[in-house]
Order: structure tokens, then C-alpha cells, then sequence
């Protein structure tokens, strides 16, 4: 029987037998409250406290995909990692601005704890980003980016959350084996989403935002999940760069002294099949956010 992986673990046959005779008891529960019965039994929390229950659902839907146990019908709602109706909006900076970066200082990322900044944020990643607005794979923070300076600004957004399971050239840099990505991966965070509003042009800019970006949630994410991450990750669609600009794929990134560590296969988180290898492959890039990440999260516990 084919090996199933939880957050890069294998699932022992007794925790295997433990979700079957769950999902078959209690059919009826829906697949979030499921996870979290399969979470609180099998004490799948995060440092924090919290359980892991978003990556317990997907656990359920592989399971259920393999034939090993049977889910409720979805019930009528925004699912897991599905694209959520946004309100369209006017531009909240709709003339262009165009001025020295000092002017604008200090930028401030504002944490998005409000509904009225949730839809902001929403509205302007739907409107203004080529991948659009997701609902985020596990743990995630998102701020906006405001001016400060004379009155309030908005400059963009940003999001980081959850690593990829598995990036060939990040995990060779690091140097990981199977069993220490496992035990190890969630002291990686992704940014995986960045935007500049296409109003705002402003020299530096983004380079700075990053810098400012990787200070704030190393300190956010610290608090809230028990993890100081070690190590931050992004990547880029060169597909979505032509001509000179080809050669600017990722320019941010490497002006903030990111780490460009080759292109990932192609397939992306969601391509269980293997049916996607090669179909878009993208850029990856790595920042350390400590001196010797490397060796910290290669080191043996």
C-alpha cells in the first residue's frame, strides 16, 4: 500500500486505522470538524496550541481520493484553497504616484486583522496580482502596505504562509534528506504574495518593503505559532515576463539579496497525479533570515 504523508510524515498503520474508523463513525461531521476530531486525537497541534487542521483536512480529501475512507458531501461554502468572491472596488490610490522613496517614510505594514481590511486586501490582490486572490494553505499573515508620511497611503500587499512540501533546488541548498525536511520544514515561510500597486512608482521601493517585510513577520510569526522561521522562500513565473523584461523576473528579489536557486519541476502543491510535470515551472528564490540557516536546519535534534 502506497505510503501517506502527514506534513511530511508518514502516517503510521495505527494512525491510518484510527482516521478510517473516524470518518466511518462519525460520517456525518463535516471534513473541518472531522480534521479537527482527527487533529485533537492524534495531538497534531502546532507549537502554539492550535490544532493543524487544515492540513488534516487535505489529509482527508487525499485519503478519500485513494479510496481509504468516505467524506460528507462539501457543504455550501468557500472551500480550501478555492478562489473567493471578491468585492470589486475603486482604487484606493487611483492617480499615479510617482516620488522619492523617502518621502514616503516611514512605511508601515499594517497587519490584516479587520473585515474592512481583509476585503481591501482581497480586492486589490483579485484586482492587481496575475495569480489573483487563494485562500492560503495553512498558517499564514497578511499586511498591507501603507505611507505613513503628511496622510495614509496604500502602497500594496503582502502574504506569507506555509512552505512548499518539497522544492528540489531549495532543498538541495539546504541540504535535506527526506527526514529532515519532515522535521524541519515549518521553520520555512513563503511569500507568497507581493504586489506594488501599478499606480506607484517609486525607486527602491520594493527592495525596501521586503527588508521591512522579513523584520516584521519573523517577529509575528514567532508570536503566534511558537516557530521562528529560519529561512523565507518565494517563487516566481518567468512565463509571465517577455521580451527585455524576461531578464527582471524576480529583479526585487535578487536587489534585496535574495538567493536564486534554479526552477521548481512544474507541478505545483495541488498536482497529485503528476499529471502537470514541467507545465510551469518556476523561479525559486531564498532568503536566510539567520547567519547560519543552513546549518540549523540541517542540524540533528
Amino acid at each position: 500500500m502506497e505510503d501517506i504523508r502527514f506534513c511530511g510524515q508518514v502516517l503510521e498503520a495505527q494512525q491510518r486505522s484510527l482516521i478510517v474508523a473516524l470518518a466511518k463513525r462519525y460520517g456525518r461531521l463535516s471534513r473541518h470538524e472531522l480534521a479537527q476530531t482527527v487533529c485533537e486525537l492524534l495531538d497534531w497541534h502546532r507549537p502554539s496550541g492550535h490544532p493543524k487542521t487544515i492540513e488534516c483536512r487535505a489529509l482527508l480529501e487525499r485519503m478519500q481520493e485513494a479510496g481509504l475512507i468516505g467524506l460528507a458531501p462539501l457543504r455550501p461554502g468557500r472551500p480550501q484553497g478555492a478562489r473567493t468572491t471578491v468585492p470589486v472596488s475603486p482604487d484606493p490610490q487611483s492617480a499615479p504616484l510617482d516620488a522619492p522613496l523617502a518621502t514616503l517614510q516611514p512605511i508601515r505594514l499594517q497587519r490584516v486583522e479587520t473585515p474592512a481590511d481583509r476585503t481591501l486586501w482581497r480586492t486589490l490582490i483579485e484586482c492587481h496580482h496575475p495569480l489573483g486572490h487563494r485562500v492560503p494553505f495553512g498558517a499564514h499573515f497578511r499586511y498591507l502596505i501603507q505611507a505613513t508620511s503628511k496622510s495614509p497611503m496604500i502602497l500594496g500587499c503582502l502574504q506569507f504562509s506555509s512552505p512548499a512540501w518539497r522544492l528540489k533546488g531549495r532543498d538541495q541548498w539546504i541540504g535535506w534528506d527526506d527526514a529532515t525536511r519532515a522535521r524541519c520544514l515549518q521553520q520555512i515561510i513563503c511569500n507568497s504574495r507581493f504586489l506594488i500597486l501599478p499606480s506607484v512608482r517609486v525607486k527602491n521601493l520594493a527592495s525596501h518593503v521586503l527588508a521591512l517585510a522579513l523584520r516584521t513577520v519573523t517577529i509575528d510569526w514567532t508570536a503566534a505559532y511558537g516557530v521562528k522561521p529560519l529561512l523565507a522562500e518565494t517563487l516566481v513565473d518567468p512565463a509571465r515576463f517577455t521580451g527585455r523584461s524576461a531578464g527582471n523576473a524576480g529583479h526585487c528579489y535578487r536587489v534585496a539579496n535574495w538567493i536564486d536557486v534554479g526552477l521548481t519541476t512544474g507541478r505545483g502543491r495541488a498536482d497529485r497525479q503528476h499529471t502537470r510535470h514541467g507545465a510551469s515551472p518556476k523561479r525559486i528564490w531564498l532568503y536566510p533570515l539567520v547567519p547560519d540557516a543552513r546549518q540549523r536546519l540541517t542540524q540533528t535534534p
